[in-house]
């Protein structure tokens, strides 16, 4: 990566708030979980080699780690790479650096790579894609997960949030714990097809909860509104308007 462009979001000094308000609010609960349920019918294969790519306080790299896998987080946050050494480091598997995922070397491939919600902190999302795939073995699985530029559009226009759509989504005081670049789903899968990825699985995470008019529902509801996430979250058109999009592909053989 280039030393002269634009740095990509770090968590350093904010990652204990990040925490809390991603993983202890509805919102990142039911993401972890529908990512895990998700993920699970590609991970049962036990001690894979696992490279999470901005894996911030490891919280997904112990669910990992739990299952047998050896699993090597990356994140451009010491702060975060902190936490996750607090979470993981009494399994045998774990090991971690604080480094740009553009800079990481490894001198054999990954049988899995996850990057979730990593993209739309990015300068350019998709210039991470090449660089992951670079890492990902012979029939290897990518995970990717980010912020939904389509839904983003969505949800602003139900809030009425016009002179923000009109502003292109930037606004002068942005709250640091808000996306900076937001993708869309279709460029994401045009990019894996252009680069030989089969795609293999895709569903949208959060189709319903952020869109419920009384917010109370989101904690009062919880387990009908992610039942109604699993029913429908690989079906369009509802998949389409997920807050966040997860997709999973396959490196064929060489």
């Amino acid at each position: 990566m280039s030393i002269h462009h634009k740095p990509d979001q770090s968590f350093d000094s904010i990652a204990d708030k990040f925490q809390r308000n991603i993983y202890g609010t509805t919102k990142g609960r039911l993401r972890h979980e529908l990512l895990m349920h998700y993920l699970t019918p590609f991970i049962e294969r036990s001690s894979m080699r696992i490279l999470e790519a901005g894996g911030g306080s490891g919280e997904m790299a112990e669910e990992l780690l739990k299952l047998g896998h050896r699993v090597h987080v990356i994140d451009i946050s010491s702060d975060m790479i902190e936490l996750a050494k607090k979470r993981c480091a009494r399994y045998p598997g774990f090991s971690c650096e604080v480094n740009e995922i553009q800079q990481h070397d490894s001198p054999e491939k990954y049988d899995f790579i996850l990057c979730h919600a990593v993209m739309e902190w990015l300068t350019d999302p998709l210039s991470i894609i090449p660089s992951l795939i670079s890492l990902l073995g012979q029939h290897g699985h990518l995970s990717l997960s980010f912020f939904n530029k389509d839904a983003h559009l969505f949800g602003n226009v139900l809030y009425g949030n016009f002179d923000y759509i009109a502003k292109g989504f930037n606004v002068p005081n942005r709250v640091r714990l808000n996306p900076n670049n937001a993708v869309k789903p279709q460029d994401v899968i045009d990019c894996l097809g252009e680069l030989q990825l089969n795609v293999v699985h895709k569903a949208g995470l959060r189709c319903f909860h952020d869109y419920v008019r009384d917010k109370t529902i989101q904690q009062s509801h919880y387990q009908q509104l992610k039942e109604m996430e699993l029913e429908y979250g690989t079906q369009a058109p509802f998949m389409w308007l997920g807050k966040y999009f997860h997709l999973i592909a396959q490196n064929p053989a060489a």
